[in-house]
């Protein structure tokens, strides 16, 4: 604790705390040199929002007194982007500071980096692209090599990386074909059998989900895309072309984490405002993590969202892995801390 606490002292006397923010400070150099050398461009969007979008997560809160309105910190900057895409920037990208009123682990923090970059006229296969190239040369700045060590596990970042369908890979583990169109008490009784934890107000959609979170993804090492996402927990993706209870949505797993998400972005202003109102009635039922519905958003699609590609990317994610450490607070400067108890 108290090396984190006082982070100064602890960059004063640990090298190797040096050497990993070193390494941060080259990889988010890096990543925005990539973006930029493909005409991207840099922007800022409000931390402060009236409501938070763009992710399912639980959001602080907080209240402006000089306006006398609640308002939300962003968990992320999504939605804003896009609207930005809407008004002819049609290349975007922002690091971001979001911030998540949930759990403290290893692998996650309330407050942490991401990057957003939206690109008009692309897809999901362009996002998986991107993120390919993004990481491959952060990972070639701060260490000219693309194999590196986290505890005892050597992970090749060497592209191209495989993409997988997740229902594919799921019947692989579970010995049998799902799909969010199963009746909800068939994959329930899926999880049961694998010792998946549910709550009784999921669909097929998220069971499956909780299936690919818990007992595929611990077994992902190296570098993979896992596409098509069910809909219903992708609420801001495009449907596939073939089926419609599918997202044309990727997730990059390394080291059984997730590292980044993309997909081809939802346009359709009406589609988007029906799927709002089926999240609004997620929280009506007492989901804290489903979307809000922003109005701002459905409005400015109505004035037309080319077909874009969207990727965020966890920052301080892939610093661990490029700096070999096992824990996301060695890799945040100043990460969020209980208050120090005083004798």
């Amino acid at each position: 604790d108290t090396r984190y606490r006082q982070r100064e002292v602890d960059l004063l006397a640990n090298p190797d705390s040096r050497r990993v923010f070193d390494i941060r400070i080259k990889a988010i150099a890096a990543l925005r040199r990539q973006l930029v050398s493909e005409d991207f461009v840099e922007v800022d969007t409000p931390i402060l929002q009236p409501q938070a979008g763009g992710a399912l997560a639980r959001p602080f809160m907080t209240h402006a007194n000089a306006l006398d309105i609640d308002l939300s910190l962003r968990i992320a900057p999504e939605l804003y982007l896009k609207r930005l895409v809407v008004g002819g920037y049609e290349r975007v990208f922002e690091i971001a500071r979001n911030f998540r009123n949930e759990g403290v682990d290893t692998r996650h923090s309330p407050e942490f980096t991401a990057l957003e970059a939206y690109r008009a006229f692309g897809d999901v296969t362009d996002g998986m692209d991107l993120t390919e190239r993004l990481i491959v040369e952060a990972a070639r700045t701060v260490a000219d090599e693309l194999t590196f060590t986290v505890g005892e596990r050597a992970i090749d970042l060497t592209p191209p990386w495989p993409r997988r369908s997740l229902l594919d890979w799921l019947e692989e583990i579970v010995g049998h074909r799902l799909h969010p169109s199963d009746p909800v008490d068939a994959v329930r009784s899926v999880c049961t059998e694998h010792g998946v934890e549910f709550l009784p107000e999921w669909g097929s959609g998220k069971l499956i989900f909780e299936l690919y979170d818990t007992i595929l993804l611990p077994t992902v090492v190296d570098p993979v895309f896992v596409c098509g996402f069910p809909v219903a927990v992708s609420p801001l993706a495009r449907r596939t072309s073939n089926d419609p209870t599918l997202a044309d949505r990727f997730e990059l797993a390394i080291d059984a984490k997730e590292f980044a998400n993309g997909y081809s972005e939802l346009n359709i202003p009406e589609e988007q405002q029906e799927r709002f109102r089926g999240e609004a009635e997620a929280v009506a039922r007492g989901d804290l993590e489903a979307h809000p519905a922003d109005l701002a958003f459905v409005r400015a699609l109505e004035y037309g969202l080319p077909p874009t590609s969207g990727i965020g990317i966890g920052v301080d994610r892939l610093i661990m892995l490029l700096g070999g450490v096992e824990a996301i607070r060695d890799v945040i400067l100043f990460p969020m801390m209980r208050p120090e108890a005083h004798s």
